[in-house]
């Protein structure tokens, strides 16, 4: 079997969605995870003969197991990435494996380049923050670059719905920063705490939504792309008792009150689910962009994703399915340690979005 596809994570709440995608389009797969039973069991719902199972943990056996499997490429979607060393990404370069994850911790994202050297030295492309976040906010901004002579500032943000499936690792991500000063970035405000400066946001069909400052790698690469004046991330739960639970918990942290929440991520997890009965599986994204437009008079653009019945969590793993095909297709010449920046097109994004109940709007 050819050209197959390492998932770790394979069976995970992105994981799985990635294997679906790739095997309906003929691209074999390898579920990999600690539990075989849980890798057999999504195995059973894809395509005969598209997915092998590999049961193992990703943090102890990288080596050995990817000298086994061999596989072209490596999707890594094992969150929290704050969390996270390059042993995985820095064992595939080594080995001549083409790599891509999902990452979305800011400092995992900043730090990758340097494996940037080794990749080349190999011949290898490893992709970083092949997500949402920059993945598909860098997408948009490409698109619109051509109508702006210069744009200045970026509000931007994610809103998922109550009901989309959230995994422990997400939960787990948010929780490193809630109440903690984040790094300086071009921001309108001196010191930018995790979950703090919250503001009401309306979306097209959902009402308004409440946000918070969150730290995605887009506060370092944006600015520095696209030459941005300020700029501001932010992310918000539909129902307002999780979303001021979380507030509340970035003042205990801020407090100094020594509590270590990102221990408590199952439980607290486990907690919001059960309020699923009163939210909905309808999110969005907002991104908000001001500048100069070509004509040298001010311009101001709103776009927004908005995707319903659960289908948010689609979202985040278009980046990798279209590498995914890109790397297996030798359409990228790229070689090195990249995040991903110009290589997922908008159009190719939303093409990849069409099977499901997802809308934009620009404004």
């Amino acid at each position: 079997m050819s050209q197959r596809v390492l998932i770790l994570g394979g069976y995970g709440n992105f994981g799985k969605r990635i294997a679906r995608a790739l095997t309906k389009s003929n691209i074999p797969v390898i579920i990999a995870g600690r539990s075989r039973d849980k890798a057999e069991a999504l195995q059973r719902t894809l395509p005969a003969g598209m997915a092998e199972v590999a049961a193992f943990d990703v943090n102890q056996a990288s080596d050995t197991r990817l000298g086994d499997l061999w596989p072209d490429l490596v999707i890594n979607t094992c969150g929290p990435f704050q969390l996270n060393d390059y042993n995985v990404a820095r064992t595939c370069i080594e080995r001549g494996i083409d790599y891509v994850d999902l990452a979305d911790g800011r400092d995992y994202v900043a730090g990758f380049s340097t494996l940037d050297a080794l990749a080349k030295s190999r011949n290898v492309l490893a992709v970083t923050g092949a997500s949402t976040v920059p993945g598909l906010s860098s997408a948009v901004l490409d698109d619109w670059h051509g109508d702006f002579a210069a744009i200045e500032t970026l509000k931007f943000g994610i809103s998922p719905g109550q009901k989309s499936e959230r995994g422990l690792a997400t939960a787990q991500a948010i929780l490193t920063y809630v109440g903690r000063p984040l790094k300086p970035f071009r921001s309108p405000k001196p010191m930018v705490y995790g979950w703090q400066d919250i503001y009401r946001q309306p979306y097209p069909g959902l009402g308004h939504r409440w946000m918070a400052n969150c730290e995605v790698p887009d506060l370092d690469l944006l600015p520095a792309r696209y030459n941005l004046k300020s700029i501001q991330f932010s992310a918000g739960m539909e129902l307002r008792v999780v979303h001021f639970a979380l507030w509340a918990m970035s003042w205990v942290v801020r407090a100094g009150i020594p509590i270590d929440f990102v221990r408590w991520a199952k439980p607290l997890l486990q907690l919001s689910d059960r309020l699923d009965g009163l939210g909905s599986g309808d999110g969005g994204m907002h991104i908000v962009v001001t500048g100069t437009g070509q004509d040298g008079r001010p311009l101001q653009r709103s776009w927004f994703i908005i995707a319903y019945n659960g289908d948010g969590p689609q979202i985040p793993t278009i980046p990798a399915i279209v590498l995914a095909k890109k790397i297996l297709r030798r359409d990228l010449t790229i070689k090195g340690a990249v995040p991903c920046l110009g290589l997922v097109t908008l159009k190719e994004y939303l093409q990849e979005l069409k099977p499901f109940q997802v809308q934009t709007f620009t404004v």
